[in-house]
């Protein structure tokens, strides 16, 4: 199966917009179990150079479909539009050259034994998603490729055992198949393929009626707070926005006394903090006259040892006397948004990083007490990183609460995904999600991953939002990200092993096991 260098650069590019188009707003997952396929094809039996090539167009067109990171930058970074799409560019670079080693390494590895490359491919491609998830400053582990098959509930409760890397295998694996039947043409191959195929059809048909059910007995009050998204704020905001902000009490206390229960307000849409005093005595009276738990989404300032004052992006608690029991830290920090990664060297980006916030990580995953049992609270663009929002359960979260403000994004794409990713953490956990946002999509999910109740977006209101404690420990939450660490292992170990092999001749390498049977019958006659 030779292919030419446009084509094997056109299954590179077609296979990066197919996985892209697998997430929201494209809404097509099926493509995820064919796009990883195109790329392997792509990639075995190609030069080192083609490889790159390929898997350079793979990884920039996968991200330059991340248009809304064009909407942020452009509509609340101050750039134009050229340099927003610019930056979105540099992003794409990034994610190529990261492709890149997956290529590279299925070309080396079939340079050496072809069928080798095919069993490499899920093990080296949850590697690198593994690693795009851990690399420092710049992680990003958005759209990871098993999230597009989340949309089933079947296919979702694998996460509670492996965590999303568990689909984001069988994905793999399934494309390193597909690819395998199409390259070798292979007939047992070609019935594996069938039965693997027929298999997850029943699975996903037959296997949510089997999902458990859990009946909650407590409620939340989640409140959209649905303040328009700006870059800085007048001294008198809160004077200017008196009006709105007795809105939202009245609708927080009135919620609380119908229906007692936690009131949650989403991550900070606006300068709230304590250091403010009109604040703290609006937040303190919320508590005092709901007669209930008060958890709302905060700047908050305090001294450094050394007397400087530092900033962080916030959760606190309030009990119904209106005192602080509970706070809870970002820790991991939106890089060029709330932070500036090396600062002190990127002098030549003044303007750029002039606007963006500067505040300092939490340090602990910290978990809280409710009557009835303790949550933990991440804050945004911490749903995304599912090693790290296991750390709540595993420290005696028996209830996650996120808090986000979604304004930033628009009702581009992100949105959906943010919250199709947060969706995913509540399972691998098994613990119910109370998700809070400044204008959508705030949503209470059950540990199944189920949406219990939804609030319209871009409105202000309250969704009531049931809940229950759960204190049992999923094997992802006991053993973290063990399918990940196993596909590095087994990456490395098989790359080292076929490496220490005699190449194979390049006429050779397009071979099929068909084709040497053709060869060897000729020879004996």
């Amino acid at each position: 199966m030779k292919l030419s260098r446009p084509l094997r650069l056109l299954l590179g590019l077609a296979s990066g917009l197919a996985l892209a188009f697998s997430f929201p707003n494209y809404n097509m997952p099926l493509l995820a179990w064919v796009a990883v396929a195109l790329l392997i094809l792509a990639s075995v039996g190609a030069s080192v150079a083609d490889a790159m090539m390929v898997g350079f167009l793979h990884g920039y067109f996968f991200y330059v479909s991340l248009t809304w990171i064009y909407v942020v930058i452009r509509d609340y970074g101050n750039v134009p539009g050229w340099q927003s799409f610019g930056i979105l560019s540099l992003i794409g670079i990034t994610g190529g050259f990261h492709m890149m080693i997956f290529t590279t390494g299925l070309a080396f590895v079939s340079r050496r034994r072809v069928g080798a490359a095919f069993l490499l491919a899920p093990f080296l491609w949850l590697t690198l998603e593994f690693i795009r998830t851990h690399l420092p400053i710049i992680a990003f582990s958005w759209n990871l490729s098993g999230y597009a098959a989340t949309g089933n509930l079947a296919f979702l409760q694998i996460t509670s055992l492996t965590g999303i890397y568990g689909l984001s295998f069988l994905i793999g694996a399934f494309n390193a198949l597909l690819a395998w039947v199409i390259y070798s043409r292979d007939r047992r191959a070609s019935v594996s393929l069938a039965i693997a195929t027929v298999a997850l059809i029943i699975f996903a048909i037959v296997g949510p009626h089997f999902v458990p059910t859990q009946a909650p007995r407590y409620v939340a009050h989640l409140v959209q707070t649905n303040f328009p998204v700006s870059e800085s704020y007048p001294a008198n905001w809160l004077d200017q926005h008196a009006a709105e902000m007795d809105e939202l009490e009245k609708i927080s206390v009135d919620a609380a006394k119908r229906a007692p229960g936690l009131v949650v307000w989403p991550e900070v849409p606006a300068p709230f903090s304590f250091s403010e005093p009109k604040f703290a005595e609006r937040a303190q009276r919320i508590a005092r006259e709901s007669a209930d738990e008060f958890l709302v989404g905060i700047v908050d300032w305090r001294k450094t040892p050394d007397k400087q004052w530092q900033a962080t992006n916030s959760a606190t608690l309030l009990n119904p006397l209106g005192q602080r029991i509970f706070t809870y830290d970002k820790i991991h920090l939106v890089p060029f948004g709330e932070y500036v990664p090396l600062r002190q060297y990127l002098t030549f980006a003044g303007r750029l990083t002039a606007d963006i916030s500067d505040f300092t990580p939490g340090t602990t995953y910290s978990v809280g007490e409710l009557p009835g049992g303790k949550f933990g609270t991440f804050i945004c663009y911490e749903a995304i990183f599912p090693n790290e929002v296991r750390h709540f359960a595993a420290n005696g979260a028996e209830l996650l609460v996120n808090i986000s403000n979604d304004g930033w994004f628009g009702r581009a794409a992100a949105p959906r995904q943010h919250l199709m990713m947060a969706r995913v953490r509540a399972v691998e956990s098994r613990r119910w999600l109370l998700r809070d946002t400044n204008n959508g999509y705030t949503v209470d999910i059950d540990p199944y991953g189920r949406t219990v109740a939804a609030l319209e977006t871009d409105v202000r209101g309250q969704l009531d939002a049931p809940y229950e404690f759960r204190s049992d420990r999923t094997l992802y939450v006991r053993w973290g990200d063990w399918i990940a660490w196993l596909s590095l292992f087994a990456s490395i170990a098989l790359m080292i092993r076929v490496g220490m092999m005699k190449r194979i001749d390049p006429d050779d390498s397009e071979s099929t096991p068909s084709a040497d049977k053709r060869r060897s019958s000729k020879r004996k006659k």
